[in-house]
């Protein structure tokens, strides 16, 4: 059953004054990635903890399936999992004996607990790791074996606060297959500063921007929602781009990057053919989005 996250007008300001959120609002009905982006201090963490139970919000409501979040904790905690940005495993424990005692916690046998242990930590590529000590791991292993107590949870909902910070290309690769392996039957709420990790895993999106929601929806969606969707790579330093084509960018090969709609790519492209121009279209990447949405180059949402 897809998952509901019903979100309205939530604030968090704390003591110091520090206005965390302003006014967020949204919903969506889903199961998938929602991921999560914004610079730092734009809210992101704030948010997945009033979502997750474990920070109160000063204003406004959120429910995930129609429990509310302030209300309700102790019945979504049943259902949820997460991986806080600043968890650190136990050192003097051992990836599986981590995985075990959590799920023990969680309701299940001592058996099924090693098991189900066993079998995520071989998803994760770290068999030949479960008995070593969590002090003896690698920056990026120990953040696996966080990421695995989740996982492991069969919770319905998983909130992931920048689960792949400190692993290496490959290892962020692998942890991809399995979230999207797994996304079918749950909904995996992450946050993310890889725009390029957000925009291959991400069913939905949401950036955020000094506490507010300033893009929410999907890749698609966003494209929509700024001034030039698509972009075109112009292999040429001579051509001259019209005016009222777009914007363009001389990059330093001394191509030109040209972002422009629908209408100026087919007029441009119709030229570009015409004079025997080499050139790529493409449709703008989430870089792109965030950069316009951010820096506020097309006004507010």
């Amino acid at each position: 059953m897809p998952m509901d996250i019903s979100v309205a007008s939530i604030s968090k300001t704390y003591a110091a004054g520090n206005k965390a959120l302003d006014e967020v609002t949204f919903d969506f009905h889903l199961n998938g990635i929602f991921s999560l982006i914004g610079k730092n201090g734009a809210g992101k963490t704030t948010l997945i903890r009033i979502l997750s139970t474990q920070l109160l919000p000063s204003s406004g409501r959120a429910s995930i399936i129609g429990m509310d979040v302030v209300d309700q904790a102790k019945d979504i905690r049943e259902i949820v999992a997460a991986v806080p940005q600043e968890a650190r495993a136990v050192p003097w424990m051992t990836p599986l004996q981590t995985l075990t005692s959590y799920l023990m916690w969680r309701g299940y046998t001592h058996s099924r607990s090693m098991d189900m242990g066993r079998d995520v930590l071989r998803m994760l590529g770290m068999e030949k790791q479960e008995g070593m000590k969590n002090r003896n791991l690698s920056g990026g292993q120990k953040r696996k074996v966080l990421v695995a107590t989740a996982l492991a949870s069969e919770a319905t909902l998983i909130f992931m606060d920048e689960p792949t910070t400190g692993l290496d290309f490959i290892s962020r690769k692998e942890l991809w297959e399995v979230l999207v392996s797994m996304k079918r039957d749950r909904l995996i709420m992450l946050t993310t500063h890889y725009l390029e990790e957000a925009e291959e895993l991400g069913d939905l999106l949401g950036i955020m921007d000094e506490g507010r929601m300033v893009g929410f929806g999907t890749l698609d969606e966003l494209r929509r929602k700024v001034k030039y969707p698509l972009g075109i790579r112009i292999f040429s330093k001579d051509f001259t781009v019209p005016d009222h084509i777009g914007d363009v960018v001389t990059l330093s090969n001394n191509e030109l990057q040209v972002y422009t709609t629908e209408d100026g790519a087919y007029s441009l492209v119709n030229d570009l053919l015409s004079r025997h121009i080499k050139f790529t279209v493409q449709e703008i990447s989430l870089n792109t989005i965030f950069e316009s949405v951010v820096n506020g180059s097309e006004g507010d949402e």
